[in-house]
């Protein structure tokens, strides 16, 4: 199709990461959801990237993207930024592949996110408190140290190995209708969009965003890059005001539909996640969930078969607390 040929990457290139990630990441389970596709409607399967590596998809970009380089920019050392999973992902590859890193992450990171990067390998540098922040930091450090930066989200290693995800829903649920992904950046929705869109067209790819941070959504509708970030949120994964310029390309030639959900939703997501499906999920993790929970994407999923992906697990026990309930969130 003429459409793919215009995209920034190719399903070879996924294939490709595919076989780069053998054996040093998991092939994570999918199940279906009794509770939820009760609620639904419709057929609902959970894809468990909360069980992957390091507690979330992002190992499978990073993984992929430091495989990649040449012998002379791994003596370079990387350089990466992160609010907690992307960091733990290049850290923990990192360490597989020999390579120096560091990490810059906002203060506000989770203390268990930050404590995992620091365990696996990388050098911790706590700056700012947004992903500006972070990214400003790193690239003092580019040109102080002449590193490798490691793109959370907008590279194109870093799209295919997150989309190494869709190919793995295909192989356990090839009549898949529909596939809900959270979105930040949005490197994670346009690997799975390019790998499912380019095997089996008809399947309907749905981002979900936050109402307070959604850079994607508001791009996809106005058909161009456009910053929104009102304030914080719960999906501290996808906090991105901002999303990538490869991965936009992407979402709008592949994506359905993007739809947003309130912090109630999300919240009341994480805690029916963890009491009806034994899940213990991060906020972004929650998003795909909440957003089939919300009554928003009942026209898509009724009577059909859908996947929401989890995409993370990553979440400080204190935190667990406050969203159950047993004290305020903050």
């Amino acid at each position: 199709m003429k459409i793919y040929s215009k995209l920034p990457l190719t399903l070879n290139d996924i294939l490709d990461a595919q076989k780069r990630l053998k054996g040093h990441i998991y092939k994570t389970g999918l199940a279906r959801s009794n509770y939820l596709s009760e609620c639904c409607h419709g057929e609902i399967y959970l894809k468990f990237e909360n069980m992957q590596r390091t507690g979330s998809f992002k190992i499978r970009g990073a993984f992929n993207k430091l495989s990649s380089l040449t012998d002379e920019e791994r003596r370079q050392g990387v350089v990466a930024c992160s609010a907690g999973n992307h960091a733990q992902g290049v850290s923990l590859s990192c360490a597989m592949l020999g390579i120096n890193s560091k990490v810059v992450m906002p203060n506000c990171a989770p203390k268990s996110k930050i404590a995992a990067t620091a365990d696996y390998s990388a050098q911790v540098i706590l700056h700012g408190e947004s992903f500006n922040d972070t990214i400003a930091k790193a690239s003092e450090i580019i040109e102080m140290e002449h590193r490798i930066f490691i793109h959370p989200f907008d590279d194109e290693k870093v799209i295919a190995g997150q989309g190494t995800i869709g190919l793995e829903i295909l192989e356990d649920l090839y009549d898949v209708d529909n596939v809900i992904v959270p979105i930040g950046g949005g490197g994670l929705i346009a690997g799975i969009a390019l790998s499912i869109k380019s095997i089996n067209p008809t399947i309907n790819i749905i981002g979900v965003q936050s109402e307070n941070v959604h850079g994607m959504a508001a791009s996809f509708y106005n058909g161009s890059i456009t910053n929104h970030r009102k304030t914080s949120t719960l999906a501290d994964g996808c906090d991105v005001a901002r999303p990538g310029n490869l991965n936009f390309e992407i979402v709008k030639a592949l994506v359905t539909d993007i739809v947003l959900v309130t912090e109630d939703e999300i919240r009341k997501s994480m805690i029916d996640l963890i009491q009806r499906n034994k899940i213990i999920t991060e906020g972004a993790g929650a998003l795909a969930c909440a957003a089939l929970l919300s009554g928003k994407l009942t026209d898509y999923i009724t009577g059909k078969k859908t996947v929401s992906i989890i995409s993370g697990g990553n979440i400080d026990l204190s935190r667990v607390s406050q969203i159950t309930g047993l004290g305020s969130i903050s």
